[in-house]
């Protein structure tokens, strides 16, 4: 891959109010990721940069004072301590946050003043900081979501070329769940017909629980405007068989409700195979193969 230029810029402010999500505010430290991931919802966020999405990876912005500006936010009298995500539109652990160290300030400061929240990352990078992240599980409701789709190493660089290795992701897994920190694992989003076979999502979730991972969380891709059509490249340059089968079954942005409900249920039964929660869908799974788009309940 060809390096990324690195912009670095001045935050006006460290807290987005988020509507529609189960958290209230999120937080990111940097516009863009190295990790690449063709698949990603957040790549259509740089049409608000003026850039075209498939930047994403090559144009990534660093804000320098993130750290500070968040301490003036959450030092403020109308600030009430709501949990904070981090890691909502890019990954604060790609391969720049070795260098710039943003993120690792961010979380110093949420533990300076107890604040609950999370951080989502595919960056084995995350270990570096367990003694923080463990101060901050210790102190207030804070947890990790480690971002795993599948176990195949040659699949996962063919969709996300510049992330770690699922083997690696693993590790850092465990690592943090010694360390005590609550580790989730986000096998999401579930690509139809190359990530949705049942063997392979039983796969994930087991060696999620192997791991330590607390818990299985899980969501269908989706398709909207400036993620499609990189997308549908990919498609056609990599898996060309699956291309016009996903031209009909994304009619719209989202995957039919039908094929939604399936993989939450064969998530939920795995999970509950696996002693990761209490199943919350009576959806009966049926079994894919990988290579073969199956068609909505």
């Amino acid at each position: 891959m060809i390096p990324p230029i690195i912009h670095e810029i001045e935050a006006r402010s460290a807290l987005n109010a988020v509507q529609g999500m189960p958290f209230r505010w999120s937080l990111n430290p940097y516009k863009g990721c190295a990790h690449a991931c063709t698949y990603c919802y957040a790549r259509a966020y740089h049409a608000y940069l003026n850039l075209a999405p498939s930047t994403f990876e090559s144009q990534l912005f660093v804000k320098l004072n993130v750290a500070d500006v968040l301490r003036s936010e959450l030092r403020k009298s109308s600030w009430r301590g709501d949990p904070v995500a981090i890691g909502t539109a890019t990954d604060p652990y790609q391969p720049i946050e070795g260098q710039y160290r943003v993120t690792r300030r961010c979380l110093e400061v949420m533990a300076d003043f107890e604040n609950p929240g999370s951080i989502t990352t595919k960056g084995t990078l995350v270990t570096r900081d367990i003694d923080v992240l463990s101060d901050l599980a210790r102190r207030t409701d804070f947890g990790v979501n480690v971002s795993l789709i599948s176990l195949d190493r040659d699949l996962l660089h063919r969709l996300e070329p510049g992330a770690p290795s699922p083997a690696n992701r693993l590790r850092a897994i465990e690592r943090l769940s010694a360390a005590g920190i609550p580790v989730s694992v986000f096998l999401a989003p579930v690509l139809p017909g190359i990530t949705d076979a049942q063997e392979d999502i039983e796969a994930v979730v087991r060696a999620a629980a192997e791991h330590g991972a607390r818990d299985v969380w899980t969501g269908a891709l989706r398709l909207a405007p400036g993620v499609r059509e990189g997308f549908m490249e990919m498609l056609r340059r990599e898996f060309p068989n699956l291309a016009p089968a996903y031209g009909r079954f994304y009619s719209g942005a989202n995957a039919p409700t039908g094929y939604q409900i399936r993989i939450e249920g064969q998530v939920s039964a795995a999970r509950q195979a696996e002693g990761l929660g209490i199943a919350h869908m009576e959806t009966r799974p049926t079994r894919p193969r990988r290579g073969q788009l199956a068609l909505p309940i």
